[in-house]
């Protein structure tokens, strides 16, 4: 498969002769390739593996290292993320390291004919023996290597520091990494690993807990806090406290001193835009077009009300021609006819007609003509209901049959004539009053408005007394603090009869037996119950409708009028942060404060993210009592030279502050007037492939290194054995 890179290949390969080693700084973050005796490796890339496919083309392509995001709008990521070959800083997934392999020797420029230089690759402290063997097991059978060597990374940056003079020959090697921290102690310039000590945590650590820091704090921002900016901030801005405890106490105090230690990141912001008003001849060309809209919608409704005037104008005729037709007509022959017709009577066709009338009047625009209007003008119902005068002994069962329905109807006109009046009389009533209030509000308005907010205030305080009386319930012995009443105070008149009836309709007898229900007769009295015949439930009705009334009187006279259910509710509102607003330049400032000393103390404390193992001071002391007490000709103890020693390497070193605590810890658990010396790596992130570098190329090297011809017949157990000497 094809590799996708930025890295420039290169074109010396074949210049170099086959002694000469190749150095591979094998890394849980970068790898680091290139040439024994050079001063800097040759090709830096990033430690992981990505299998994307083109979007275009569906060709699977081999990303190793991190590429440019304009690079990868161009493919799918969504199935493949990067992936490591790394278990914390074991190696364990050789597929994997086999696509870093391959494009490490690829860039460095070797062709596909196989490696022919010796390989000194470092690796982890205490490296599992499994692990070991399959990366012999790799390089030999895969690449054809003629020989390699093993070695610690820590142990090449202190034998590069030592040889400079940074740090002694006893000393102790801290190597804060990327997913682990190593204490190596070094005793006659060579580690002596049955002291050494791990941690589980490393610059990874610290840079996902600033990740995730950032993000709980600014969600709405969380897709820019990616891994490699979170990287790109910790190294910025990030720094040890001298005192943990004491800097987060200015932060929480807010003194000044806080103010000057925060940093701001502002993330590019657009302002919204300001809608400019329109101007006038864009209002008036507005204008227009609704005008000539309303025109079209005008006319499109004009064509559509004559064509319905000329259909129920058709229509009309046509009925008034059958009831023509249907007087012509013979009596025997009336009921053929209409069968033909598809009306079942006469007074069918009459109604009909009618509907048809009425709805011709309403499309032309014409006065309603209501048929109880022209009952009104009648004396009497004498005409359109002539049985109902009549005596039923005078009449047929058919004839009684007619006068109940007539009387029915004639009910049912009055009662609808009644309703009509009443509502007639209620809106002249409205007006009226309209009018009243009308006159008084111009002849006083302060006068007025206050006369309507005192009306709407008892209002409003008898609606919220009916409504606690129907929700709330207490005692009623005289200890309601509450303010709520009593269940017996709830109930209306026709409420309580009820419960009454039903406590005492068991003992209606007198025997003072529960025999309710033993006879059909008792169930009735639950048809009793079911009559609900109380008018208090119409108070509410009516104090709700004049409350809404009021309101909106009120809101038309006065702008600043805030009803009070709306006010309360705003009140509680208030109290919660609002779920949606629109974002302001604010927002867009990511502001780092307590987080540049938080996140990174998790290298002294790592319990902080639930890691319950010992800091970097602490490891210090745990290497230097692991190690045999001995002392040398002048009586100095082995643990009071390597305490005066004390190398810092690896990526995370570069922090500020990292030197000062680490002596201050180390100090606190030594013993009093011990001398202490903390020093840091000339460079943390190479010294470890420099230091190999130039042990590679010492003349001895290639005896410290074991040939394929040795992995063949010694095997594995040759493997668990094996250990190089850092002193050549």
């Amino acid at each position: 498969m094809p590799f996708v890179s930025r890295i420039r290949r290169q074109s010396d390969y074949n210049i170099f002769s086959s002694s000469i080693p190749i150095v591979i700084d094998n890394g849980a973050n970068y790898f680091r390739i290139g040439w024994a005796g050079e001063t800097d490796p040759r090709v830096i890339f990033r430690n992981i593996v990505q299998r994307p496919r083109h979007k275009a083309t569906g060709e699977t392509v081999t990303i190793v290292g991190d590429q440019d995001p304009s690079l990868m709008k161009y493919f799918d990521c969504t199935r493949s993320g990067p992936r490591s070959a790394f278990d914390s800083n074991v190696v364990y997934q050789f597929e994997i390291m086999e696509y870093v392999l391959d494009f490490g020797f690829d860039r460095l420029g070797a062709d596909g004919s196989g490696i022919n230089h010796p390989v000194l690759i470092t690796e982890c402290v205490c490296n599992p023996v499994h692990s070991r063997s399959k990366m012999a097991e790799l390089l030999f059978e895969t690449y054809g290597v003629p020989s390699v060597a093993f070695g610690v990374d820590a142990a090449f940056s202190y034998k590069y520091n030592q040889l400079h003079g940074v740090c002694k020959k006893d000393g102790i090697a801290l190597c804060p990494g990327f997913t682990t921290t190593h204490a190596i102690p070094f005793v006659d310039g060579e580690p002596i690993f049955r002291g050494s000590c791990r941690t589980n945590i490393g610059g990874y650590h610290v840079t996902d807990y600033l990740k995730q820091l950032l993000s709980l704090k600014y969600p709405y921002h969380s897709s820019r806090f990616t891994w490699e900016k979170a990287e790109d901030l910790k190294m910025e801005h990030c720094y040890i406290a001298p005192d943990y405890a004491s800097e987060a106490r200015l932060f929480q105090e807010g003194k000044k001193e806080a103010e000057e230690k925060t940093r701001c990141w502002q993330l590019p912001w657009v302002p919204p835009p300001t809608e400019a008003p329109p101007s006038e001849e864009e209002i008036a060309r507005k204008a227009a077009i609704r005008e000539k809209q309303g025109q079209r919608l005008r006319e499109m409704a004009e064509t559509k009300r004559l064509s319905r005037i000329n259909e129920l104008k058709n229509q009309l005729h046509s009925l008034q021609f059958l009831l023509k037709q249907l007087d012509q007509v013979e009596e025997d022959d009336i009921p053929s006819f209409l069968s033909d017709t598809g009306y079942a009577s006469r007074q069918e066709i009459e109604s009909t007609l009618l509907k048809v009338t009425q709805s011709l009047q309403k499309a032309r625009g014409e006065p309603k003509n209501d048929p109880t209007e022209n009952e009104d003008k009648t004396d009497s119902f004498t005409e359109k209901f002539p049985l109902i005068n009549v005596p039923d002994d005078m009449l047929t069962p058919e004839q009684l049959k007619d006068k109940r329905r007539q009387v029915f109807l004639k009910t049912t006109m009055e009662g609808r004539l009644r309703a009509k009046q009443k509502r007639n009389e209620e809106e002249l009533e409205r007006e009226r009053r309209n009018q009243l209030e009308e006159a008084k509000r111009r002849g006083n308005p302060e006068l007025y408005l206050e006369e309507m907010r005192v009306q709407y205030k008892e209002v409003f305080e008898r609606v919220e007394q009916k409504k606690r009386l129907k929700t709330n319930g207490s005692n009623t012995n005289g200890n309601n603090k509450s303010g709520g009443v009593g269940r017996g105070e709830r109930l209306s008149a026709a409420q309580r009869e009820r419960m009454r009836l039903l406590t005492t309709a068991a003992f209606d007898r007198g025997k003072g037996e529960d025999t309710f229900g033993a006879r059909d007769e008792d169930w009735q009295l639950y048809k009793l119950m079911s009559k609900d015949n109380d008018d208090d439930d119409e108070g509410p009705d009516a104090d709700e409708a004049e409350l809404a009334r009021l309101s909106y009187r009120l809101r038309e006279i006065d702008p600043t009028f805030v009803p009070k259910e709306e006010a309360d509710s705003t009140t509680q509102a208030s109290t919660e942060a609002p779920r949606f607003r629109p974002l302001t330049e604010e927002d867009f400032k990511i502001v780092i404060g307590v987080e540049r000393f938080r996140c990174p103390e998790i290298l002294f404390h790592p319990n902080l993210v639930g890691i319950e193992q010992v800091g970097l001071d602490e490891m210090a002391g745990v290497s230097i009592r692991r190690l045999p007490p001995r002392h040398d000709e002048e009586g100095e103890g082995i643990d009071e030279r390597l305490a005066s020693s004390v190398l810092m390497t690896g990526g995370s070193c570069l922090i500020p502050g990292m030197k000062e605590r680490l002596e201050t810890g180390i100090r606190m658990i030594r013993p009093c007037g011990s001398q202490i010396q903390v020093v840091r790596a000339m460079d943390p992130v190479l010294d470890a492939w420099r230091g190999a570098s130039a042990y590679a190329s010492d003349l001895n090297f290639l005896r410290q290194c074991f040939s394929k011809t040795d992995y063949y017949e010694k095997g594995e157990d040759w493997l668990r054995r094996y250990q190089i000497r850092y002193s050549l």
